[in-house]
C-alpha cells in the first residue's frame, strides 16, 4: 500500500527537518564554557605486546609520557591548580605542580615523565584540575607517549576525559 501525502505536508515535514537538524548541529558546534573542572588522563609508563615467554609474562616496551594542557580559549587565561600522578593500582605518587600554573590564552603548559619513570605501570594516570575566573573554552589535555630507538617506534596518544566541573 503506497501513502500519497499531499506536498504542503510534505515541505513542512523537510522544512521541520532542516530546522531540526541546523538547530541541534548549532548546540554541538557552540563550545561549553565553564569555570573549572577535574580531568583524568591515562598515561602509560609501559605497554605490553609480544607473545607471553616462558615465565607468562607479556614482553614490555618503556614509554615517556609527554603530557599537554593547552588553552582553547583565546581570550581568557586558565590556571592550573593541580597535577598528581598516580600508578596502576590508584597509590598518588606525586604532584607534578608545587604551586599552580596561569596558562595564558592559546598557550600550553608541558609536563613530562621520563620513560625510566616505570613507578605508574601500564594503568597509570594524572589526575588535572584546572579552573578560570571567566566562565571559559575547557583546555584539550593530552599525553604523547613515546619509544623511538633506531629501527622500531612506538608513538600513540591519550585524552582526557573531565570527571568533574566547576
Amino acid at each position: 500500500m503506497r501513502i500519497i501525502l499531499p506536498l504542503p505536508l510534505i515541505l513542512f515535514l523537510r522544512l521541520a527537518a532542516m530546522l531540526y537538524v541546523m538547530a541541534t548541529g548549532a548546540a554541538f558546534a557552540q563550545p561549553a564554557l565553564t569555570n573549572g573542572q577535574t580531568l583524568y588522563l591515562p598515561v602509560y609508563s609501559h605497554v605490553y605486546h609480544g607473545d607471553i615467554d616462558s615465565k607468562g609474562a607479556p614482553q614490555q616496551t618503556l614509554v615517556s609520557a609527554l603530557v599537554s594542557i593547552r588553552n582553547t580559549d583565546p581570550a581568557n587565561s586558565i590556571r592550573i591548580s593541580s597535577a598528581v600522578y598516580y600508578d596502576t593500582n590508584g597509590k598518588k605518587l606525586r604532584e607534578y605542580l608545587p604551586r599552580p600554573v596561569n596558562i595564558p590564552p592559546m598557550g600550553t603548559h608541558e609536563i613530562y615523565v621520563p620513560r625510566n619513570d616505570t613507578a605508574g605501570g601500564s594503568g597509570a594516570n594524572f589526575v588535572i584540575v584546572w579552573n578560570a575566573d571567566t566562565a571559559s573554552n575547557a583546555p584539550v589535555v593530552e599525553a604523547l607517549h613515546l619509544n623511538m630507538p633506531s629501527g622500531r617506534s612506538i608513538a600513540f596518544i591519550t585524552t582526557a576525559r573531565p570527571i568533574a566541573t566547576r
